[in-house]
């Protein structure tokens, strides 16, 4: 049973191209049947529904922090917009910090932006792949002296890395908790619902058995 906020989600995503189906090579030289491109959601109605997903999604987690905290760039549009759906639909009222790509040497200076970072902090990206760009604001986060306890994205794509673990499980491993507000297995079951072309649930499936974490 998909929650509201993974069907909203994907029907937004399918709605702004954001979600689309063909042949796409990925940075692993992989050819995936999908894509995801969260620069897609670029207008202020298709950001405030996908906000509002996430803070349900992160609300229904039952998660504590006090920051969130958004990876330069795209993480810091969506860290933004959902903190304050936070606040607008929850009545939870975060810190939101981002990073800069280069330490600023003047004016306030530093590597961040906004809230300082300082005990339980919650991650927003759209999503994770090899990993990298999320360990870089984790190793962030820690020399703070914050503590990083969730990671939240759009698309959990549920592949295996170098190893049989996705970038997602290696989190996992390393005690942080990941929301995410779908994931491989959540489209393909989206798709048995909702679509006639079989041959394209047949390309995620036969993908998902390749490549699955």
């Amino acid at each position: 049973m998909l929650a509201p906020w993974t069907r909203q989600f994907l029907e937004l995503a399918l709605e702004h191209r954001a979600l689309r189906f063909g042949q796409f090579t990925l940075k692993s030289g992989r050819i995936s049947p999908y894509f995801f491109n969260a620069g897609a959601f670029c207008d202020g109605r298709s950001l405030h529904l996908l906000a509002q997903c996430y803070a349900d999604a992160i609300v229904a987690s039952e998660i504590e922090f006090d920051v969130v905290f958004g990876p330069a760039y795209k993480g810091i549009p969506l860290a933004a917009t959902v903190a304050d759906q936070l606040y607008r639909s929850h009545g939870i009222n975060p810190g939101f910090a981002y990073n800069r790509k280069e330490a600023k040497d003047h004016g306030e200076g530093g590597l961040t932006v906004g809230a300082p970072l300082r005990g339980r902090v919650l991650l927003v990206d759209d999503v994770i792949s090899a990993g990298t760009a999320i360990a870089e604001s984790l190793a962030l986060i820690r020399s703070a002296g914050a503590q990083p306890v969730a990671v939240a994205v759009a698309l959990d794509r549920q592949e295996r890395g170098i190893d049989a673990r996705s970038a997602v499980q290696t989190l996992r491993d390393d005690g942080l908790k990941i929301i995410h507000l779908a994931s491989l297995n959540d489209l393909v079951a989206w798709l048995e619902d909702r679509d006639s072309d079989t041959g394209r649930l047949g390309q995620m499936i036969e993908y998902r058995r390749q490549f699955g974490a």
